[in-house]
């Protein structure tokens, strides 16, 4: 087939079995745009042997380049060398990287995708290295992409402000939710409630154990609301340890209710999804998120939220959510003290979900990322 474009795009976040934040965007955007492109070649970049299942099509094509790039070293080894070589070969019309690196050293135009500026934000949030490669190469990647999109118009704007990069190169496209989050039977809830809470209602956090999450505050709001309510709710946190969580081990190994408090760690989606479905409440009070997936993973599923006032969260959560002061653990406790004694509240939140969910999707998500892909595309035309 004479394919009218070609696109190479930065697949290192397509890891079997280990879809989080950048790698389901990546994930479901590449999807959309792969099949609903068919007449574009596509070659996925990938760092490592990959799974089939991410070969979405016959216009796609994977390439394998070494080394595997997990270290700050080896990253720019690998885009600096291995990627650019590969470009400077093959010369395909579009870079796309999705995960906030590119190419500095390319000719060929390029689309990147960032998802928050974190780092500049909590410099103590990322290791020593990690930190100042972040710092050093980052804004020269906002600078050199042709065009970049962000998951919010929170860090559009915090792009712009601190790179000083124009408002009108950045494209805002939203993540969504996977179709396996819905609202589930009074059935199925039992059972996961059986499963996992002991029969009980149970307040929900989703991802990451990391110092950013604030999940600390987290566990001594939830020791609070159960000291002032006596009540026999649980909490669950869903999500792998990342780094630096000491401090929630010695949160928690200090509660008076630990036993109320269960650690799944990393879940398969499916269960992920009815653990959403059933919970309560999804309590995300993050100190900081481009976006939060999480919030509309629950919205998806009916299920009221309480979350941050801070960074893209009020932007993702719009009314349906009850936002509060992430550092204040009285305002955390007070949310769910309120949510769990009013039921017309949580049906006001339900409901306003449903309308606030109307702006995510990953159909849109995909559709807004080619968008931002065409506007590239078109101005190298040959």
């Amino acid at each position: 087939m004479n394919y009218k474009k070609r696109i190479a795009v930065n697949t290192r976040f397509l890891i079997k079995n280990k879809l989080e934040g950048i790698g389901l965007f990546t994930y479901e955007a590449l999807k959309h745009i792969t099949q609903t492109h068919p007449d574009i070649e596509f070659y996925f970049l990938f760092d490592r042997p990959y799974d089939a299942e991410f070969i979405f099509g016959e216009n796609v094509k994977p390439v394998v380049l070494f080394p595997q790039a997990r270290h700050p070293f080896l990253w720019y080894w690998w885009f600096e060398i291995s990627v650019k070589g590969w470009l400077a070969k093959n010369k395909p019309d579009l870079f796309l990287s999705p995960d906030g690196y590119c190419c500095l050293q390319t000719k060929v135009p390029q689309v990147m995708v960032i998802h928050d500026l974190a780092f500049e934000h909590f410099n103590d949030h990322v290791y020593g290295l990690t930190h100042r490669y972040y710092k050093y190469f980052t804004p020269r990647f906002a600078h050199k992409s042709n065009r970049i999109a962000t998951v919010s118009e929170y860090s559009k704007s915090d792009i712009a402000k601190l790179y000083g990069i124009a408002p009108g190169k950045i494209d805002v496209v939203y993540n969504g939710a996977k179709e396996v989050y819905k609202p589930v039977s009074d059935e199925v809830k039992n059972k996961v409630k059986a499963q996992y809470a002991s029969g009980c209602n149970y307040f929900l956090y989703v991802g990451s154990i990391h110092p950013r999450k604030n999940i600390k505050n987290l566990l001594l709001a939830f020791e609070q609301f159960k000291t002032e309510t006596s009540s026999n709710f649980k909490l669950i946190l869903a999500g792998r340890k990342a780094w630096d969580f000491e401090d929630v081990e010695e949160a928690y190994s200090k509660m008076k209710f630990k036993e109320d408090v269960k650690f799944m760690g990393h879940m398969p989606p499916a269960d992920l999804a009815n653990i959403t479905a059933s919970a309560f409440a999804m309590v995300y009070v993050s100190l900081f998120e481009g976006f939060g997936i999480p919030i509309v993973e629950a919205m998806s599923c009916d299920v009221p939220v309480i979350t941050s006032n801070t960074t893209s969260m009020p932007e993702v959560a719009g009314e349906a959510a009850l936002l509060i002061n992430p550092l204040s653990i009285v305002d955390v406790a007070g949310a769910m003290k309120k949510l769990t004694t009013d039921e017309k509240l949580q049906e006001d939140l339900i409901l306003k979900g449903k309308t606030q969910l109307q702006k995510f999707s990953w159909q849109l998500t995909g559709e807004k990322l080619w968008g931002c892909c065409e506007v590239v595309l078109n101005e190298y035309k040959e």
